[in-house]
């Protein structure tokens, strides 16, 4: 299947933390963009998961992304820049039962590439939001952009992504997922 399907999809937030925030390249624009995502993805029952890349050092995930989270959504830490290259990470995902993985976050060229190529290496589908990745320096971002594509990965925006998980005006969440992307 081509589209992205809500009942087959987990969101992957890589990353996206206090002390690498300063340098990202269009910050605000990859903060808001996640942001919409995990809205969106909540209100379409899509899993999200978080991760944080060496917090002792790299600091929390940003308090505006935390914010927008439920509860139940864990923040799980790694040290590993693929996200699969962490026996816990790797059980969640595959816990889930989702072969589609949505991702998002930072750095594009180093840990959202990793998690992709091993993704794609496992089996999995994999979607890389573009309007929502970001790296401290464009060139690597649109590098990792290209890398991510050319290896097999669906590189996707935030509204394709909500509007294909909904697929229909009829949705439930239809007016709701519209005011996010306003």
């Amino acid at each position: 299947m081509l589209l992205l399907d809500a009942r087959d999809s987990l969101l992957l937030v890589v990353d996206v933390q206090e002390r690498l925030w300063p340098q990202i390249s269009n910050r605000e624009s990859v903060r808001d963009r996640c942001r919409t995502l995990m809205q969106g993805a909540q209100r379409l029952e899509v899993p999200v998961l978080l991760t944080e890349q060496y917090p002792q050092g790299l600091g929390p995930t940003l308090p505006e992304l935390k914010e927008s989270l439920p509860a139940s959504v864990d923040i799980l830490e790694k040290r590993s820049f693929s996200c699969l290259g962490e026996e816990a990470l790797r059980s969640r995902i595959e816990q889930a039962h989702r072969r589609q993985l949505v991702v998002c976050g930072i750095e594009a060229h180093v840990c959202v590439l990793q998690t992709v190529l091993e993704a794609l290496e496992r089996g999995l589908r994999a979607a890389v939001v573009a309007d929502a990745i970001g790296s401290r320096d464009e060139a690597n971002r649109q590098l990792a952009i290209q890398r991510m594509s050319d290896s097999g990965a669906t590189v996707v925006s935030v509204e394709m992504v909500l509007f294909e998980w909904m697929r229909t005006a009829r949705h439930p969440a239809f007016k709701a997922i519209s005011a996010l992307v306003k």
